[in-house]
């Protein structure tokens, strides 16, 4: 029967990631069937999982999945696997509303019944880390902490200071691993998070030798031994978004690199067609296509690149003209527009299919959970609809001209934030990326 894992921390930064990738990469290199899942709103993390593991890491969003797709998330993954480890999001408790806790990896774990290992990076302090654990582990009783991995510890003197701590404080929560602070653990950063895997100049050298310093540093078999079954039960497939058609053709590269797989999947099992394409390559959608997804990505950092691809804009507009439907989340209703300016302040004409400028140079994060209520009927379903996703960007709208809104939009307490997205018939898109159906 296939068990799983939660690996969290007590905050953002704390290298959770890092030490999620080599063990993955750690698991697989010693012939164990492993799959991942991310907790939380994530593109990037995953794709990285994705390669450690060589399967398909899939989100798992307990404010934005209704529990029956997350419940069948969670059966896909432990039928392609015998251990899934799940990556947390920001700090163990950290998630939306006012109260901070809703939608949190805690929540993911109460609801999945995996038991937790914290990730504490201890540098600048010893015994204080008992404190911290004996407050994380006490916390709430449905989440329950099995186990701690110290990380970026500064030397053996520093390990016995810290088992010592622990030991006295809390002598029943087992220290599975002490990882010395390590410049060859360190990945590149931007904007929205790590820089893209695709993007990473040798990452499988840094996998294997990430699975190499973290198989030595930890108690693998201990780990293996805290995994618990979940307590979802298994169901069919998840469809938590249904296709925008029957034949989708799908940007995928650099610049649109945002698509989670269980939606991909979910059109999939529907019954559609996925036709991908490369806008930076200067490739057009499929012309059969009757429907055209762009994601989000970066297109911001491909601007310039972009306003070139002049064959990939006539096959957009095509489609646009033979009534096929053109959605674009984020980058993508970005792409959409009539034009983005860049980092640098240069302004370079995008597809003109929506009555939107944007702007990178004016730079402001728009960051949280989002309900929406779709305005009109349209390839995304009837009028009335009901969504839940997040928005994540850094762009700037300077300008949204004439065109219906999309979404009537309210945050994760349910305030209303007013209109969002713009629609010109079947061609509509806005800075929200959709993960599940309200109901």
């Amino acid at each position: 029967m296939s068990r799983g894992l939660i690996l969290a921390a007590p905050a953002s930064g704390s290298g959770k990631t890092t030490l999620t990738l080599a063990l993955l990469r750690h698991l697989r290199l010693s012939g164990r069937r492993v799959a991942s899942a991310k907790a939380g709103p994530d593109y990037i993390d995953p794709a990285f999982h994705a390669a450690a593991s060589g399967k398909p890491c899939l989100n798992l969003e307990p404010w934005a999945m209704r529990a029956e797709t997350i419940a069948a998330l969670v059966a896909a993954l432990e039928d392609e696997a015998e251990l899934v480890l799940c990556e947390g999001a920001m700090g163990l408790f950290d998630g939306a509303g006012q109260g901070g806790e809703h939608g949190s990896t805690a929540d993911l774990a109460a609801l999945t019944g995996w038991p937790v290992i914290l990730i504490v990076d201890v540098a600048g302090q010893s015994g204080s880390a008992a404190a911290l654990l004996r407050g994380f582990a006490g916390h709430r009783a449905d989440v329950p902490v099995a186990g701690v991995i110290f990380n970026r510890v500064g030397g053996p003197r520093h390990a016995a200071m810290l088992a010592n701590s622990v030991a006295a404080a809390l002598p029943h929560l087992p220290i599975l691993g002490h990882v010395p602070r390590e410049a060859d653990l360190a990945l590149p950063e931007r904007h929205l998070g790590l820089v893209q895997a695709t993007e990473h100049p040798d990452l499988e050298r840094f996998l294997d030798r990430a699975a190499e310093l973290v198989g030595a540093a930890l108690d693998v078999s201990a780990i293996i031994a805290l995994a618990r079954p979940s307590r979802l039960g298994s169901l069919p497939g998840a469809t938590p978004l249904a296709p925008l058609g029957q034949r989708i053709a799908v940007a995928r590269d650099l610049a649109f690199a945002f698509a989670y797989p269980a939606t991909l999947d979910g059109w999939r099992q529907a019954g559609a067609e996925l036709l991908f394409f490369s806008p930076l390559a200067d490739e057009a959608p499929d012309g059969t296509a009757d429907a055209v997804i762009l994601p989000g990505g970066y297109p911001e950092l491909h601007a310039g690149a972009l306003a070139g691809r002049q064959g990939f804009f006539r096959g957009l507009r095509d489609a646009a003209r033979r009534g096929a439907a053109v959605y674009g989340e984020c980058g993508g209703y970005m792409v959409l527009g009539e034009g983005l300016v860049d980092a640098a302040g240069a302004r370079h004409a995008m597809a003109g299919l929506l009555p939107l400028e944007t702007s990178f140079a004016a730079r402001r994060r728009h960051l949280g959970y989002r309900r929406a209520r779709l305005l009109a009927s349209g390839p995304l379903g009837a009028a009335g609809s009901e969504f839940r996703g997040h928005e994540f960007h850094y762009a700037t709208i300077l300008g949204e001209g004439d065109g219906a809104a999309l979404f009537a939009a309210s945050d994760a307490d349910g305030a209303p934030l007013g209109t969002i997205g713009r629609a010109r018939g079947k061609v509509q898109g806005s800075f929200l990326h959709l993960v599940d159906r309200a109901r």
